[in-house]
């Protein structure tokens, strides 16, 4: 039987282990979190709650860490004492490497890093995955399964995990505050804002299935959609005098240097 193990249940921990419930087969789920009272209710999602790290970390086979990076020196400095060299570390720490995490517990860790989103919440989740070189092909398989149970999972080259926080982990921020200026909008002429959010949320879906489905490339899409002498065309003109792509672009770049200074701290 496969031994996997969480340290950290809030909202990416606590989505994931919903996730697997039912789909990892013979598995058995541990978890620990410093506040008990996220304990208390796992054996109704399969899971098996544990008193501490070390006595979590000596039995399993994948560590899944999902602690916020400022926690995860401590949380390595007791997995250290108690894990199995050969156990898979899967990371969910923001900016961490996997240096990072070998430094602090074993030099030949395998380490398998990961940049979920919230949407997991829903099973609507994209995760972008990577590995050391030493994850086995089956353990790799296996971390992409406990993700891809929550949405869809992607690998990546580990040299981009940083990168690609902007793409899908902070992106959703992103988007819900760009809605907001649509719905600030309609309240503003006098639309129900509720009515507006529902028209607005099946658009980004339905506009989210064109860029998978359609075949279209996205400026292709945007001509579809621009009718010349047309009302969209007078709206992307206002875009275009924004520098909305831009400014997108360095919040992107904003975001990547902000992982780049959480993995050296």
């Amino acid at each position: 039987m496969t031994k996997l193990g969480f340290i950290g249940i809030g909202n990416m921990g606590g989505a994931i282990i919903k996730g697997i419930q039912g789909k990892l087969g013979n598995t058995a789920v541990f978890a620990y979190d410093s506040d008990p009272a996220k304990l208390e209710n796992l054996r109704l999602v399969g899971a098996t709650a544990a008193d501490s790290i070390k006595g979590m970390a000596e039995k399993c086979d994948y560590i899944l860490l999902s602690v916020k990076p400022q926690q995860l020196d401590g949380v390595l400095a007791d997995i250290k004492e108690s894990a199995k060299p050969e156990a898979v570390f899967i990371s969910i720490c923001a900016g961490i490497s996997a240096e990072y995490i070998r430094q602090r517990t074993f030099s030949e860790a395998k380490v398998v890093l990961v940049m979920p989103n919230t949407p997991m919440m829903l099973g609507c989740g994209a995760s972008a995955l990577s590995r050391s070189d030493n994850v086995s092909d089956n353990e790799f398989a296996y971390a992409q399964k406990i993700m891809s149970s929550c949405g869809i999972a992607e690998v990546i080259p580990t040299d981009k995990m940083k990168e690609v926080i902007a793409i899908n982990g902070s992106s959703p921020a992103f988007i819900y505050l760009y809605a907001k200026g649509f719905i600030d909008y309609a309240d503003s002429v006098g639309i129900d804002k509720d009515v507006a959010l529902r028209l607005f949320a099946q658009t980004l879906i339905g506009s989210a299935k064109m860029m998978t489905e359609s075949g279209m490339t996205v400026d292709e899409l945007i001509k579809q959609v621009s009718s010349p002498g047309g009302t969209t065309l007078a709206g992307l003109e206002k875009l275009y005098e924004g520098k909305l792509t831009e400014t997108a672009k360095q919040a992107c770049e904003a975001c990547t240097k902000r992982a780049y200074e959480l993995g050296k701290n």
